[in-house]
This record gives C-alpha cells, structure tokens and sequence, in this order.
C-alpha cells in the first residue's frame, strides 16, 4: 500500500497537497480572502455580510495547487470557509504584531538547522505570537530561504523540501505561520528572496498585493499600495530588487516618486517595506555601517526638489531584512525606524550602539541614538494616548523589554526611547 501511494504522489503531485492554508490579507484593493487547495473548484466564502462565491486567482501547476480568493465586505464581523473561522478586520487595530525574516536558510554551504526549535524558532514564535491576540499582522518580508537540498547526512535539515513550489511554501511559512494567520489579518510585505529570481513567481501567485496574471507570473517592481485603517494609514513599499550596494538610479526614481506620494496620505503614514533605507549591521572594527544606495538616492530625488527625504505624513519606519531588532532616531529630518528582522532566520551581528553609524552615500542622514537587540523575537505594538507603546518578545513570548514611540507633536518628527531595553 505505501509503494502504491508513493507511485500516485510522484505520478500526481497533487496528492501530496492534502493541507489547504486559509488567511486573510490586505491588498491593493482592501482585505482578501485566500485559499490554497487541491481541491477542483473554488469554494464559498461565508460572511455576516453575505456568502460570496471565490474566484480562482492561480490555477493550478506543476509545482503549486490552485489558489483562491475573495473580497472581504467592508464591516465583516465574522467569515469562514467550510466551517474553518477566518480572522477578520478590525478599523482601529490596537495591538499590531510585527515580526520579518522568518524562513530557514539553506543556499550552498549555508545550512541552518531547521529541524531545531533553538536554530529555527520561527513555528515557536508564530505559536507564541498568536497567543498574544493582536488585531493586525505585519511581516516585513523574506518567508522562503531554503534554495538548496539538504545534504545526506545532515540532521539538521534532513527532508526538508527546497525551491520555489509549494511543499517548500508550506514548509517555511504557511505550516509554522498557521497559528498567527488564524489569529488576525496580516500584511505581507515582498522581501528580497522573493525577487523574481528566487521566490518571486511563488510570492506574486500566493501572497502578492494585486492580481495574478499566469502570462507574467512574477513583477519586478509591483507598485506601493496603502492599508488606511481607523487614525492610521500603512503605505507598503516593494524594494525587492534594491541591492545595498549597488546604485540603479531608474529604481531609484521609481521609489521617489512613489515615496513622495506618501505626503498627499492622511497622516499618520507608517513607511512599511523591507530593505530599510537608513539601518546598520557590524562593521570592521566593530564601526556600525550600512545604508541602501537606490533608496538613499530615492531620498536625495526628493530634498533636490525642495521636499524632505521623507513626507511629514509619516511617522514612523518599519522594516526587516537586518536579522536582528533595531531602534533608531536620526539627526536629519527623517522618522524614526524600527528593524524587526528576527524572526526565524540566521541573526546577524549587529552593534548594540549605532550611534556613529556609516551610512552609503553623501544623504547627510545620521544617527542621533539608537541601540539593537540580539536573539530571535518579535515585537508588538500597543496604542497609546501619546503614540504606541512596543513590547519586545523572545521566541516563547517572554518579554525582553519596552520601547515607547512618541508621535510627533509641534511640527518635530516622532521619536523611539527604549529604557531598561538590555542589548
């Protein structure tokens, strides 16, 4: 019997797709539902609003099951499909989760031990994370980093899938992440491994913002959209292709234009992408350096036109990309930004200081204060009379400490404090 089974699953690879994964997102045009079956047809999103038949938005391939999806009505109270309850959107969220960088790596030589809980906590955290309740999501990226098999032998990894398909998507994200997208709406923002020549294709099919389109399966560049919520307006940017290093001035442009549009939202605008335009990592001699060339000349576009690098709409930076959490003001009129790149995957080394960071490019851009926090986490965000107040967690949801964010008030730029935080 098990050869038999074996036989029908290597023949029909959809067989082995016997897992659907349910969740709600917000895209360009509001909150969706999706579904990823293997079933023939689509089912029915039921809703106190209405039942809504759902629409296929990714047949079925070689390498995914079919994914669906359906709009969610405006002041939806409950949804389900089939009898499994989806979480709906709430207007004015109080608590927002965020967390980024969750996905198990596995490139070359690169072999991260993702059958150990203490090397890949990712499943715990999204456990732990969900415990906590919060209204919204946000991932600030990168889900899929297992690009190469397994070697024989190694215990660490060993069968564990690989590549841009489905059983892989399962295996990083969607089957750990369960809890927490049963738990509230999330954000999904597009991190650099899922740039078109990694898990792009997988990335736009599942969780892109806009529609899919099986003749052009993944974009380079998809364009910013906005989650306006109650009191507070989410703009997501795409910086997938924005190497650090490495200065593409057309991309820049792209980003300046969409940056500045910020300034014409209803403040106040968090700057929601993945690759944080000012943030730092360990240099040599243990100097704080980084930057990204494209977005910092993004920035310099927008003051040579008499604007600043940053709309004042926005208040606050929110990123991934770096594995470790950050918290930074600057000396130059730009927000604050939060890093929250912990969250599963390979943690960098980072300074506990970055006060003295080394930023690329001539923006003027500087660190007034700012501190990092070592170990796998997320953060959660609580409303404030004042701003937010942020709760840093570790992997089992135990509190590592407080940081508190200040609006902005009297025409100055918001601002980040963190004290007792131990680096």
């Amino acid at each position: 019997m098990k050869k038999i089974l074996l036989a029908l699953i290597l023949l029909y690879p959809s067989a082995a797709w016997c897992a659907d994964a349910a969740w709600v997102q917000a895209t360009a045009g509001g909150y969706e539902a999706r579904l990823v079956t293997g079933a023939a047809i689509c089912p029915v999103l039921h809703t106190d609003k209405a039942d809504s038949p759902m629409s296929v938005r990714a047949a079925a391939g070689a390498e995914f099951p079919m994914v669906c999806s359906a709009s969610i009505p405006v002041g939806t109270r409950t949804a389900n499909i089939a009898g499994t309850r989806l979480p709906v959107p709430v207007t004015r969220p109080q608590r927002i989760l965020v967390l980024g960088d969750t996905g198990c790596r596995l490139k070359g030589a690169v072999l991260q031990a993702c059958n150990d809980p203490a090397r890949w906590p990712f499943p715990q955290v999204a456990a732990a994370a969900a415990s906590l309740k919060p209204d919204l999501v946000i991932h600030l990226g990168d889900y899929l980093y297992r690009e190469s098999a397994c070697p024989v032998g190694n215990q660490g990894c060993a069968g564990s899938p690989w590549g841009d398909n489905w059983t892989t998507w399962q295996a990083d994200f969607f089957t750990p992440a369960a809890p927490l997208l049963a738990a509230a709406p999330i954000v999904l923002v597009r991190g650099n491994h899922e740039d078109c020549k990694r898990a792009g294709p997988g990335w736009t099919r599942l969780q892109g913002p806009a529609g899919y389109d099986p003749a052009a399966p993944c974009a380079v560049h998809q364009p910013l959209y906005t989650v306006v919520l109650d009191g507070l307006t989410l703009a997501v940017l795409d910086d997938a292709v924005s190497e650090e290093t490495e200065l593409d001035r057309d991309t820049a442009r792209t980003y300046a234009d969409e940056i500045s549009g910020l300034a014409k939202l209803p403040a106040p605008v968090w700057f929601v992408h993945h690759r944080p335009t000012w943030a730092a990592t360990d240099g040599p001699l243990g100097i704080p350096i980084g930057g990204n060339l494209s977005l910092i000349e993004a920035s310099q576009i927008a003051e040579a036109h008499g604007e600043p690098p940053v709309p004042h709409s926005v208040e606050l930076m929110l990123s991934g990309h770096i594995h470790t959490l950050e918290s930074i003001n600057y000396t130059h009129d730009v927000p604050p930004q939060i890093v929250a790149g912990n969250g599963g995957d390979n943690l960098n080394v980072t300074p506990r200081n970055l006060h003295g960071a080394q930023f690329l490019g001539h923006s003027g851009v500087t660190v007034a204060d700012g501190l990092s926090v070592s170990g796998f986490g997320f953060l959660l965000m609580t409303r404030a009379s004042d701003g937010w107040i942020i709760d840093l967690y570790d992997p089992a949801a135990k509190p590592k400490g407080q940081c508190h964010f200040t609006a902005p008030q009297n025409g100055k730029r918001g601002r980040l404090d963190c004290p007792g935080v131990k680096y």
